[in-house]
């Protein structure tokens, strides 16, 4: 009994240790990088894409975890270097996870319901891993810590966190995880798609990707709701229902 509680002093110091270090690191902008080795961090990538799955990921840290150097959020790395935080965190963290929302859930029950959702199964995924691992303690005590102005509909302790991808290494990491595993997924979708520049573009609404849709028209990959994509089926079936009717004014003529 006396070990195991000197153990749990252990730990409780060194979480405060890796808290108040991360406290005192500043980040680019005077920003600070919050180390808390025990938060479930939560974070999405794809909300904004015209085609492709959301990606969400939640990741514990652990003590080792938050000595990773170089965590920031996703969008201001490279993709190497996403790539090597990616292989560390996987290295190194007690647990990491990722949840989905396809492109017909996507469209059925909007971006928002379907991000909640890859977001409750990436958390969900987190819990089932660390059945029987005694750190489970400290992770439901620490509480689920999610990126943006909103919280998911769950039962656990969270809080909502604006910019928290840039200030919470445990969010850091999961935007990081979430960016890399879907654009992987969308690098492999140029095979299945080939001449829509998925592997480049990865489904976001560049020039190219509208000229592709323009000349091929929308893949099943493709997400019916979003606007560019429904403006076009729009655009053809109006060109089909006026191409129907020149033919069938010819038709009355001859």
């Amino acid at each position: 009994m006396r070990e195991e509680k000197e153990m749990q002093r252990r730990r409780a110091a060194r979480q405060r240790e890796g808290t108040q270090r991360g406290r005192e690191a500043p980040r680019e902008g005077g920003e600070e990088l919050r180390r808390d080795p025990w938060v479930v961090g939560v974070d999405e990538a794809g909300r904004g894409p015209w085609a492709g799955p959301v990606v969400a990921a939640a990741v514990v840290l652990g003590e080792r975890g938050v000595e990773i150097e170089g965590l920031a959020d996703s969008k201001r790395l490279t993709a190497g270097q996403r790539e090597g935080l990616f292989q560390a965190i996987k290295a190194q963290a007690v647990v990491w996870t990722v949840g989905w929302a396809e492109v017909e859930e996507i469209d059925k029950v909007g971006i928002r319901g379907a991000t909640e959702a890859a977001m409750v199964r990436a958390v969900a995924a987190v819990w089932e891993k660390m059945v029987g691992r005694p750190e489970r303690v400290w992770v439901e005590a620490a509480g689920v810590w999610v990126d943006g102005k909103e919280l998911p509909r769950w039962p656990y302790p969270s809080r909502a966190i604006v910019r928290g991808d840039a200030t919470v290494a445990a969010i850091a990491a999961a935007s990081i995880v979430a960016k890399v595993v879907r654009d992987q997924y969308m690098t492999a979708l140029e095979e299945r798609f080939p001449g829509y520049g998925f592997a480049g573009h990865k489904g976001y609404g560049t020039a190219e990707h509208r000229a592709a849709l323009n000349r091929w028209g929308p893949t099943a990959a493709h997400r019916r709701s979003f606007a560019p994509v429904a403006q076009f089926l729009l655009n053809s079936c109006k060109r089909e229902r006026s191409a129907g009717e020149e033919r069938e004014n010819d038709m009355m003529v001859t």
